[in-house]
């Protein structure tokens, strides 16, 4: 098994593709008013809101080629967002205007992003793929039919969560604990291996890992790669997951 899993700007465009009308087809199920158990407090209208303004966002600062933060969020306020009929053909719109700037968009042209990585307008295809694949879950669970991730796409995202969100500071739970955590897609031959270091992690190639070295913890974790994306977004318990090992170690993963 490998640690990494390279994506592209098709393979990301194409998993938007596929995830925005499973959200679209959720939300025409759904009453506006319809609660979102896996997001507390939420109605689809709130999801709904979130999601199309997220893709507002991203479409104006994309694509400007330089590196400076945006000056605002350039989101439409809440008081400005469509509510009751027109709130389904809002989303849509949006939804097909991202992904005509993305289809247009130089994935090495100069692009602000929150990460710890290279400024570049590819980092946007990829985290609106993962942002659409976990928000179209919570919209099915809000009917009650949660399907899902795509095997690759949720292989991908598990990634992401791990070299994106964790350096950049984004967890749920910021802790001082040290070890190694091993996670296993169980359904795409996929595995990573992760240093906690109080407030850092590492995400570390197998082969650097032995099994001799010495570590204060350690914690396995293996199911498949949605449910393993669903688990460390904190939209399923671990529980689901086949654990050994110190299982407190998997909180300090979590984000979203």
């Amino acid at each position: 098994m490998t640690s990494r899993l390279h994506g592209s700007k098709d393979f990301w465009i194409a998993g938007l593709r596929a995830e925005g009308p499973s959200f679209l087809d959720a939300i025409t199920q759904a009453p506006p008013d319809t609660p979102v158990p896996s997001c507390p407090g939420w109605v689809v209208t709130n999801l709904v809101h979130h999601l199309g303004s997220i893709y507002h966002w991203v479409r104006g600062h994309s694509t400007r080629g330089i590196t400076s933060p945006p000056d605002h969020r350039r989101a439409p306020l809440l008081d400005d967002l469509p509510t009751g009929p027109a709130l389904v053909e809002w989303w849509q719109d949006e939804f097909t205007e991202l992904l005509d700037t993305f289809e247009a968009l130089d994935p090495e042209l100069p692009a602000w992003n929150w990460a710890p990585q290279a400024k570049k307008a590819g980092f946007w295809p990829r985290r609106m793929a993962h942002e659409t694949s976990v928000h179209r879950w919570d919209a099915q669970m809000a009917i009650g039919i949660g399907e899902p991730v795509e095997a690759k796409l949720a292989v991908d995202g598990v990634s992401e969560v791990l070299d994106t969100w964790l350096p950049a500071g984004r967890r749920h739970n910021p802790s001082s604990r040290q070890g190694v955590v091993q996670l296993v897609a169980t359904d795409a031959a996929q595995e990573w291996f992760l240093r906690l270091r109080g407030e850092g992690v590492a995400l570390l190639d197998t082969g650097t890992l032995l099994d001799s070295d010495e570590h204060p913890a350690r914690a396995y974790a293996a199911g498949t790669a949605s449910d393993l994306l669903l688990a460390l977004y904190g939209r399923v318990g671990f529980e689901v997951l086949e654990v050994t090992g110190d299982i407190t170690l998997l909180d300090c993963l979590r984000t979203g």
